[in-house]
């Protein structure tokens, strides 16, 4: 699915079967608390779209690229973050809580008072994360 913008919100537009998914415009900026939860942005380009303190909470983003993405305060609770790509992500404050990153990649991201509480990060690149403060109670880091 493509997202189209209308005002400050954000809703989805169904693209045609063989065209890839729109990517929203470089540094789009939604509403601070946009609520994309329950989401199937695996086929979406979020490069550049401002997504702090966004409600993610169960969207599937397995395999999106979100390097270097500001993703402060976000909600990504039960989230499907595996295979992703995350270097370098801003994400202090975010909830990760049971989200699944696995084989994601974390390396230079920021996770300063992240919620990683039941998150599934098996076989996760964590090289210079920063992961002060951040809460890893109870997750999978195997």
């Amino acid at each position: 699915a493509a997202l189209a913008t209308t005002g400050a919100a954000i809703t989805t537009a169904a693209a045609a079967p063989a065209a890839p998914a729109a990517a929203p415009a470089p540094g789009a900026n939604f509403d601070p608390h946009a609520d994309l939860h329950d989401r199937d942005l695996r086929n979406v380009d979020l490069h550049g779209v401002w997504l702090a303190g966004a409600d993610l909470s169960g969207t599937n983003l397995s395999g999106v690229d979100l390097s270097g993405q500001y993703l402060a305060g976000a909600n990504l609770t039960s989230a499907d973050l595996h295979d992703s790509n995350l270097r370098g992500a801003d994400l202090p404050g975010a909830n990760l809580t049971g989200a699944n990153l696995t084989r994601a990649n974390l390396d230079y991201a920021d996770l300063y008072h992240a919620k990683l509480t039941n998150a599934n990060l098996t076989n996760v690149n964590l090289t210079d994360a920063n992961l002060t403060d951040a809460v890893l109670r109870e997750a999978n880091l195997t």
